[in-house]
């Protein structure tokens, strides 16, 4: 069924406007298309898509539309090289402690590495959507802030991560149509995650054009 109106991030959130978000428009879908022919180069396609969803949620909250954001290449090169580095520190304990669990032949230091690695996962949506409204690295590389940010989310926050599940979920199916297929679903899930998270930071936070005063 067509959407009554375009989709950003001023719709109210849930799993089909989420699910329709990188669907909803022939040039949507052309850019989760070029996304996944993208990831057919070993991490530098992956990073540009991660930059690409930067861009779209940076346009989205100044107003304009989220595509097309397959603009410049290297400032979604760079991009997306700020956010990975911030995963990578957030990601950094549990890593350590992994390796020093298969050093040790410690059970209790694997169980702290996977505690340490969760965590971090759910800290790093508490800085992407600041980093995509002013594209300034200092928002990147705080986790503790990124974390105060999560629990000021709220329940909004964890629906956001029922959502992202659900599609991560579904993305297994495009195994079913072979390899591209899977590319494709993991482009579409990747945004879903993306436009999930965003659009519940920038409501609770301000991040956007029409509300933009800085609230944090």
């Amino acid at each position: 069924m067509p959407a009554a109106g375009p989709i950003n991030l001023s719709t109210p959130l849930g799993l089909r406007t989420a699910f329709r978000f990188p669907l909803q428009s022939k040039l949507s879908q052309a850019e989760v298309l070029q996304g996944s022919a993208w990831l057919l180069v070993p991490f530098i396609g992956w990073l540009l898509n991660m930059g690409h969803r930067i861009a779209m949620t940076h346009r989205m909250q100044h107003g304009l539309e989220a595509w097309p954001a397959w603009t410049n290449y290297r400032t979604l090169l760079k991009h997306g090289a700020i956010t990975f580095l911030g995963m990578l520190e957030y990601h950094l304990p549990a890593l350590v402690c992994e390796a020093l669990a298969w050093h040790f032949g410690s059970v209790w230091l694997h169980v702290l590495a996977a505690v340490l690695w969760i965590v971090a996962t759910i800290a790093v949506p508490g800085y992407i959507t600041h980093y995509c409204f002013t594209l300034d690295p200092r928002e990147v590389f705080d986790p503790f802030r990124a974390m105060r940010r999560v629990f000021q989310g709220g329940r909004a926050y964890w629906k956001a991560w029922g959502i992202a599940l659900a599609a991560l979920a579904c993305s297994f199916l495009g195994l079913l149509v072979g390899g591209f297929g899977f590319l494709v679903s993991s482009v579409w899930f990747w945004q879903v995650a993306g436009f999930s998270f965003a659009t519940v930071f920038s409501e609770k936070f301000g991040l956007r054009r029409e509300m933009a005063e800085d609230s944090r």
